[in-house]
């Protein structure tokens, strides 16, 4: 009857919740009103800057985190993080814009103050109305659990510990015997497999969580036949937990439904919002850092015979080789060609490369090659092609890191995980740094970072 292709779908995305809706509007909503509040408090008139701020701060914070879920530790930590990050990339602009004279500092210190307080209160008060309404009668949802083993149990604890989804879990449904399934579920089992359809009649279930392994697939195929006679949503849970996840997602390839199980964080927008960070950060910081590179540069050239900028070969995306550009810290041998390798203490390194090497000085054209599309200024450091073909060998999932451009620093990095990797044991715990950078990648994320590395740079005299 429909011939339309988008109609032979298999799979459809969720809606986005209700929470999630009010949370992408909420925060910037409160950072731009709170700011329009204050310049009237002290009596300022908006004008043009004031407003193209509006804009700006709306574009940065827009979507808003759904907070409403977190502890209000773990709210107010992340909401003030943020909102130094975002006022750090503020001054950065209003500097290399010259715009900072269009300010009063006292609204904006005062804005600067109120905001996250005010996101905080807001976060506060959606949790109180969350929690209340989850306590309505109306709003308690019955839940069951299909399967007493492991993901069962993780199932189980999940809808448990999270009183403001207003689920009830009931119990567990499972053929085994006691000793085949946890131990905590033997007191809460309510019967087996046949069982299942009966009790959610007569007991009114509104959700079936099923947990079997696809070994059960013609047990699973009965349970979900009798289930359908009843009213109550179904849900299947794949066991993924004994594998590494990178950005898994549920895709609809013309009907077909394919699950995402190592995937890169930068497609669709992300990759847009990525890119145009990448382009408008290192802009503004090639143009506050220009007469340091040009000093550097002019030093370097005086240290000794040879060319200012090494390149280097790197594996970037995808593993594709790079060339990477750095401040030359070696001596020219007397073949003409520049050391590639170096290790700490080599005479071969000239004092100034050993000073700009410790103050990570050497790293700064490589904002060039943020601007040129080869890096970003945040991801995992880009390793000698040589060290990459030994590691692969060695460290599970070492390659899942190149799903995205190096970066001048990264989440390993600024964890402590820095400088020369001589045991394979400091290598995993970067690669391991790195993969939980790719699983959790926000904008947020990446100016934490940001600042996190020039408060280590200059107050961390080991930082790199």
């Amino acid at each position: 009857m429909f011939n339309n292709r988008n109609y032979n779908r298999t799979f459809f995305n969720a809606p986005q919740s209700v929470t999630s809706f009010v949370a992408a509007f909420l925060e910037p909503t409160i950072t731009v009103v709170t700011f329009l509040m204050v310049m009237a408090w002290h009596g300022e008139p908006v004008f043009r800057a004031s407003m193209a701020l509006c804009l700006l701060v709306f574009a940065l914070t827009f979507p808003g985190r759904n907070r409403f879920h977190d502890n209000r530790l773990e709210a107010a930590v992340d909401i003030g993080t943020s909102w130094v990050s975002m006022l750090a990339i503020l001054w950065l602009c209003g500097y290399a814009t010259n715009s900072l004279h269009f300010f009063d500092s006292e609204v904006m210190l005062t804005w600067g103050v109120l905001t996250p307080l005010l996101q905080w209160a807001a976060v506060l008060i959606g949790k109180w109305v969350l929690s209340h309404r989850a306590a309505q009668p109306f709003a308690r949802r019955r839940a069951i659990v299909v399967g007493a083993g492991p993901l069962g149990g993780k199932v189980a604890r999940a809808l448990q510990n999270n009183s403001e989804m207003g689920i009830e879990f009931v119990g567990y449904f499972d053929d085994r015997t006691d000793s085949r399934v946890l131990p905590e579920a033997v007191s809460m089992r309510l019967g087996g497999l046949r069982d299942v359809a009966n009790y959610v009649y007569a007991h009114g279930v509104h959700e079936v969580y099923i947990t079997l392994p696809l070994g059960s697939q013609p047990r699973i195929v009965e349970l979900l036949e009798a289930v359908q006679g009843t009213t109550a949503s179904l849900y299947f849970v794949p066991d993924v937990f004994g594998i590494s996840i990178i950005q898994g997602r549920l895709q609809d390839m013309n009907g077909v439904p394919v699950v995402g199980i190592c995937e890169t964080p930068f497609t669709g927008t992300n990759a847009l919002v990525k890119r145009i960070s990448d382009i408008v950060l290192a802009s503004i910081i090639l143009v506050m850092i220009s007469p340091i590179l040009i000093g550097l540069a002019i030093a370097v050239k005086l240290s000794s015979p040879g060319p200012v900028i090494f390149k280097q070969r790197r594996n970037g995306l995808d593993g594709e080789e790079i060339m990477v550009y750095k401040f030359r810290s070696m001596r020219v041998m007397d073949n003409g060609v520049v050391v590639k390798q170096a290790t700490k203490g080599d005479p071969r390194i000239t004092p100034l490369g050993a000073f700009i090497r410790k103050t990570s000085l050497d790293e700064l054209p490589q904002f060039v090659n943020v601007l040129q599309g080869r890096m970003s200024i945040v991801g995992p450091r880009p390793h000698a092609v040589a060290h990459n073909e030994e590691y692969r060998r060695l460290i599970k999932a070492y390659m899942v890191r190149h799903k995205v451009k190096p970066g001048i620093t990264g989440w390993a990095q600024v964890n402590g995980c820095r400088g020369e990797t001589e045991t394979i044991e400091k290598m995993q715990a970067r690669v391991e740094y790195d993969l939980e950078y790719l699983r959790n990648w926000t904008l947020a994320l990446d100016l934490q970072i940001i600042i996190r590395t020039v408060r280590l740079m200059v107050f961390d005299r080991n930082a790199y």
